[in-house]
């Protein structure tokens, strides 16, 4: 029977799961524990290749780092559990992170500029003012009116026409400020109406399959 970790290896890497050869970088990793932390949470496999090949921990630092990480370069704190495995005389190291409740975290991007990431699919993203405004407006308990007006019938309308828009493109048709636009989208994904999409070259927002203009 294949070993709890050989199980998680055959998953490859996915929006929970991540694999690191090795840590040179506690803020890069601070990243991917806040992606985590923010989104559904996640489990890093520490000396695993990403093809899956268990080259093992190369030593006692990387843990630090990734504790490092968390407390030095996560605002606020991300917490994480650690269990250690031995695999063909190997040791992984499984950084279990939970979907934080103090979310959203922030880590420090290439320049040292903290931003919040998400993550998606396998990949961490900056998070833009769209999703930031989701998290907010979740946590309001007076939760979320919208003002079915012209707007907001003509961003379905187009949505039903194209299949996606860009958040530029929803401030051209509407010709509201960044702020108004941002708004809008996040009601309407909180509503479950729209979906928020990453890609390489940006963000864009589907209709949800489920729902109908009538």
């Amino acid at each position: 029977m294949p070993s709890h970790i050989r199980k998680l290896i055959s998953e490859g890497e996915h929006q929970q799961l991540d694999f690191k050869f090795g840590i040179t970088d506690s803020k890069k990793i601070a990243r991917s524990l806040a992606a985590f932390a923010n989104t559904d949470g996640g489990r890093l496999l520490l000396g695993v290749k990403d093809n899956g090949a268990i080259a093992g921990v190369r030593s006692d630092e990387e843990f630090y780092m990734v504790e490092a990480g968390a407390s030095l370069y996560c605002r606020p704190e991300v917490h994480f559990e650690m269990k250690e495995w031995e695999e063909n005389g190997k040791t992984v190291l499984e950084i279990i992170i939970p979907k934080s409740s103090e979310a959203p975290h922030s880590a420090p991007d290439k320049d040292g500029i903290y931003r919040v990431y998400v993550r998606v699919d396998d990949q961490n993203f900056p998070a833009n003012g769209v999703l930031k405004k989701v998290w907010k407006k979740q946590k309001d308990p007076k939760g979320v009116y919208i003002e079915y007006g012209v707007i907001e019938r003509t961003l379905l309308a187009y949505l039903e026409v194209h299949q996606k828009i860009t958040l530029s493109a929803f401030r051209r048709i509407s010709g509201y400020s960044l702020p108004r636009c941002e708004h809008i989208l996040a009601d309407f994904i909180i509503l479950n109406i729209i979906k928020m999409n990453y890609s390489e070259s940006g963000v864009f927002y589907t209709l949800n399959p489920d729902f109908r203009l009538e």
